[in-house]
């Protein structure tokens, strides 16, 4: 697992239930035009879904992966 994905997994707190586990998928997509005829798959994102309830976030992984001090990701994303 990417270090992306186990802060996003270690960090969650379900909003709806209050549950703390989660699992991370990542889905890339392509985007229109050119990229779509040559399936060129340039958006990528992370869904993090409550082990509980499915309840799910969708992070950009290109925001993600762009910031500089990883070490504070979890608490900008999960602050309360």
């Amino acid at each position: 697992m990417s270090e992306i994905n186990q802060r996003l997994s270690e960090g969650f707190s379900c909003v709806r239930c209050r549950n703390r586990g989660a699992k991370v998928e990542r889905l890339s997509l392509s985007g229109a035009g050119i990229s779509r005829w040559l399936d060129i798959q340039a958006h990528r994102f992370a869904f993090v879904s409550c082990t509980q309830c499915g309840y799910t976030e969708v992070y950009n992984l290109q925001v993600l992966e762009k910031c500089e001090d990883l070490g504070t990701l979890p608490d900008v994303l999960f602050a309360d």
